[in-house]
């Protein structure tokens, strides 16, 4: 079973950058995607970007040209770099792990890391 710990968030002024970091402790042998999911207060959970088994990726829209996910197998781990930060970017990321169930795909979560952005 998958367990999913989070790290790299903190308190930033706007234009600066964060790299987040995403373990996966167990094995992601069946997994689909891994991706970050965002939610500020106030406002749904919304993804930020993914990146799915084959290496491809997505983003958000507002952070296309931002941001890049990338991954790590030898140490089943996904990073999210974020640059050029505004103080919208403000919220609680999710790291987001898509597996392959026996009836479908469920999704496993992280507890979240805080970004702060400030003016």
């Amino acid at each position: 079973q998958v367990q999913l710990v989070e790290s790299g968030g903190g308190l930033v002024q706007a234009g600066g950058s964060l790299r987040l970091s995403c373990a996966a402790s167990g094995s992601i042998f069946s997994m689909n995607a891994m991706g970050w999911y965002r939610q500020a207060p106030g406002k749904q959970r919304e993804l930020v970007a993914r990146i799915f088994r084959s290496g491809f990726t997505t983003y958000a829209d507002s952070m296309k040209g931002r941001c890049t996910i990338s991954r790590d197998n030898a140490k089943n781990t996904v990073y999210l770099q974020m640059n050029s930060l505004k103080p919208e970017d403000t919220a609680v990321y999710y790291c987001n792990v898509n597996m392959q169930g026996g009836l479908g795909t469920f999704d496993l979560w992280g507890q979240g890391t805080q970004v702060t952005v400030s003016s």
